[in-house]
């Protein structure tokens, strides 16, 4: 009686802890865009966003604030916020922990405190997976919008040569600039100028939404501008050219980079398959050779 009892109440027990687990899948969740998130990500949403509303309380104000300016940066605010982003880092530390307990316990059986212990390394590297993935993010579009700046900064420059002024000449660059997160950024200030914001605010804000120095530097110098009276035309040639020669110095960098990076795979897999390949001939023959 009692082994058929606990048969019973472990099956019951299973059935509410898969209740729980496969709880979010049957709620209807926010839905995300399919075309910017990985499949990983999509297929944890639904518990990613049934653990935001516990993670949102215990996220303090600091932490929330930079979480909020990480994601500004990466473009993806609209999309996530920060209570999101603190659960992926709550869900992927226990996923991967309970993974490195498992295999712990099957490959070499150790004691429950000292499966936990050494899946610690794996919880961390959980826990920082997401701020490591927003910050690539935001820095592949900060890449992106630093090479099409000079673009930019050469079409305001004509239209404001051309006799428009700083408004209308950044409108035209909005219409025919190439596709990017730039121009969305860019479009964003010129409705804020549209709402009634002073123009150097928008443009501030636009240089914290991006967080790229030279946007930053673009709004001061147009703000001093402003002040003293300044032609907006050298101004911009100036900024256009400057942006230009940064691009150029990057690119060089990124070249000279190249042959320090394919070191390591020469060295280590390259190297060893060609000796492998040259020596194998040259061993049997002396084997060969000493019998």
């Amino acid at each position: 009686m009692l082994f058929w009892t606990s048969c019973i109440l472990a099956g019951l027990s299973l059935c509410l802890a898969m209740r729980v687990a496969t709880g979010p899948l049957s709620r209807r969740s926010p839905p995300i865009e399919t075309d910017k998130t990985r499949l990983l990500l999509r297929l944890s949403w639904p518990w990613v966003n049934a653990l935001a509303p516990a993670c949102n309380l215990l996220l303090s104000w600091r932490r929330r604030q930079s979480l909020a300016r990480r994601l500004l940066v990466a473009g993806i605010e609209p999309l996530y916020r920060p209570e999101h982003i603190f659960a992926m880092q709550g869900l992927a530390a226990l996923v991967l922990a309970a993974l490195a307990a498992l295999v712990l316990n099957w490959c070499f059986s150790p004691g429950f405190f000292t499966a936990v212990f050494y899946s610690l390394p794996a919880a961390l590297a959980g826990f920082g997976w997401p701020l490591y993935w927003l910050g690539e993010q935001g820095a592949a579009r900060q890449r992106h919008m630093l090479r099409e700046l000079p673009f930019l900064l050469d079409m305001t420059t004509l239209c404001v040569e051309a006799g428009l002024n700083l408004q209308g000449a950044l409108q035209q660059a909005a219409h025919h600039g190439p596709v990017g997160p730039l121009r969305q950024e860019l479009r964003h200030a010129l409705a804020d100028m549209r709402a009634g914001m002073p123009r150097l605010e928008a443009m501030h804000r636009m240089a914290a939404r991006t967080g790229l120095p030279p946007l930053r530097q673009l709004a001061t110098s147009l703000g001093q501008a402003d002040q003293l009276g300044m032609s907006l035309g050298p101004l911009l040639r100036a900024q256009a050219e400057q942006r230009r020669s940064e691009r150029f110095l990057r690119a060089e960098k990124l070249a000279l980079e190249a042959p320090v990076k394919m070191l390591f795979p020469m060295v280590f897999c390259i190297f060893p398959c060609t000796f492998l390949i040259i020596g194998f001939p040259v061993a049997a023959k002396l084997l060969e050779a000493s019998w």
